[in-house]
C-alpha cells in the first residue's frame, strides 16, 4: 500500500502549496495575488507530479478519489499523512521566518468574515467551493476531457474559488491547508466549528462532487433502452422455397 514516490510527491506538493499561498497571505499580498499563488502552484504541480500521485495536494481531493474507488483506504491514509506533514512543515518554516522578521503568521490563516459570526454558513461556503474544485478535477483529469490543459483548468478553478470566497472563509477548500498553519495561528483547535467549517465542509463538497460526477457520467435511460433492444434476439422469418422449373 505504501508508495514512497507517491508519498514524496504529495508531501512536496502540499508543502509548496501551503508555503507559497500562506506565505502570500502572511506578507499581506493583494487578494488576487493570493488567489494566483494558489492556482499557479496547483497547476504547476499537477504537471510536475500528476503522473506520480495525481497531485491531489488536498485531503478532500483524496477523499473524493477514495469515494470514486480510484484509491483504496490503505493508499488514502498515506496520502493524508504526506499532505498534513507537508502542510505542517511549511507552516513551521513560515512561522520561523515571520518571527525572525518580528511578525506573525496570522495573515496566512484561513479565516474570514463568516468564520466566527456564521460558522454554518461558512461550512456551506467551503463545501460549495470544494465542490467546484473537485468537480473540475473529476471531469477533466479523471474523465480525460481536459487533455493537456487539465492542470491549468484545476489551477484556474482554485484561483477563482479563492477570489470568490477568500473574504468569507479564507477559501481553504483543503483541511491540510487550514490545520497546518492553525498550529501556530488561527483558527482555534479548541473551537468545534473549526472542524465543522474546514474539515466537514470540504469533505461534504467532495462527496457531492463525486455524486454529481457519477450521475453525469453514468449510462442514461435512452442508452439503456437501446442496449436492451440490441440484446433481444430477433427471430428470422423463413422464406418459402422457390422451386426451379424442371429441365426438359
Amino acid at each position: 500500500m505504501f508508495n514512497s514516490k507517491v508519498f514524496a510527491a504529495e508531501f512536496i506538493g502540499t508543502f509548496a502549496l501551503v508555503f507559497i499561498a500562506a506565505g502570500a497571505g502572511m506578507v499581506g499580498a493583494a487578494p488576487i495575488a493570493v488567489a494566483l499563488a494558489y492556482g499557479f502552484t496547483l497547476a504547476v504541480f499537477a504537471y510536475a507530479y500528476g503522473h506520480i500521485s495525481g497531485a491531489h495536494l488536498n485531503p478532500a481531493v483524496t477523499f473524493a478519489f477514495l469515494l470514486n474507488q480510484t484509491l483504496k483506504w490503505g493508499q488514502a491514509i498515506f496520502y493524508w499523512i504526506a499532505q498534513f506533514l507537508g502542510a505542517i512543515l511549511a507552516a513551521w518554516l513560515l512561522q520561523t521566518i515571520a518571527v525572525s522578521l518580528g511578525g506573525t503568521l496570522e495573515g496566512g490563516a484561513t479565516t474570514g468574515l463568516l468564520t466566527d459570526k456564521q460558522p454554518i454558513l461558512a461550512m456551506v461556503v467551503e463545501a460549495i467551493l470544494t465542490f467546484f474544485l473537485v468537480n473540475t478535477i473529476l471531469n477533466t483529469a479523471v474523465a480525460g476531457h481536459g487533455g493537456k490543459f487539465a492542470g491549468w483548468v484545476a489551477g484556474t478553478t482554485l484561483a477563482v474559488a479563492v477570489l470568490g470566497g477568500g473574504a468569507l472563509t479564507g477559501a481553504s477548500l483543503n483541511p491540510a491547508r487550514t490545520f497546518g498553519p492553525a498550529i501556530f495561528t488561527g483558527p482555534s483547535f479548541s473551537n468545534v466549528y473549526t472542524y465543522v467549517i474546514y474539515l466537514f465542509g470540504p469533505l461534504i463538497g467532495a462527496t457531492l462532487a463525486v455524486l454529481v460526477y457519477n450521475f453525469l457520467n453514468g449510462i442514461d435511460d435512452e442508452y439503456e433502452e437501446e442496449s436492451v433492444a440490441e440484446a433481444v434476439p430477433v427471430k428470422k422469418v423463413r422464406k418459402p422455397a422457390v422451386r426451379k422449373p424442371a429441365k426438359k
